[in-house]
């Protein structure tokens, strides 16, 4: 069993965490066999309600020995998620500030595709700032502990 796992580290610098979910991804054809080989990016990728269903829009690349049944590399993937979890995200979703980003995509103990989501609020760019201001005195104070 390969070990993947893709993750978006610009969620972490550009949204505020709230909730986490772990979601079930409807996969067709070679997309799977892509996804084991760890050709998938999170990089620009974001989720949508369209008919009460979440989708995620996301980037994996063609298998490589595919043939005329290849994929699309960059198409809206049905998320699978139980309708009480699905209400709770869209009912957050429509308030000012919030969406729903991607974080993690990986292979479960079982071989099935799991993408971890989050509802997250967007940072203001001195939250930013002062995210990255704590995380070089952190460094620093890791550095000196270590002399």
């Amino acid at each position: 069993m390969s070990n993947v796992n893709v993750r978006n580290k610009k969620a972490w610098h550009h949204y505020e965490i709230e909730d986490k979910f772990v979601a079930g991804i409807e996969l067709w054809g070679t997309e799977i066999k892509s996804l084991r080989e760890g050709k998938a990016s999170l990089n620009d990728s974001f989720c949508y309600f369209f008919n009460n269903e979440l989708f995620v829009k996301m980037h994996i690349a063609e298998y490589t020995y595919g043939t005329y049944n290849n994929h699309e590399a960059k198409r809206d993937r049905k998320l699978l998620l139980s309708r009480r979890e699905l209400d709770k995200l869209e009912e957050k979703k429509d308030q000012k500030g919030y969406t729903i980003v991607p974080l993690n995509l990986f292979i479960n103990d079982r071989g099935l595709a799991k993408l971890e989501i989050a509802l997250a609020r967007g940072k203001k760019t001195f939250d930013k700032r002062e995210d990255l201001k704590t995380k070089d005195t952190k460094r620093e104070m890791d550095r000196m502990m270590k002399r």
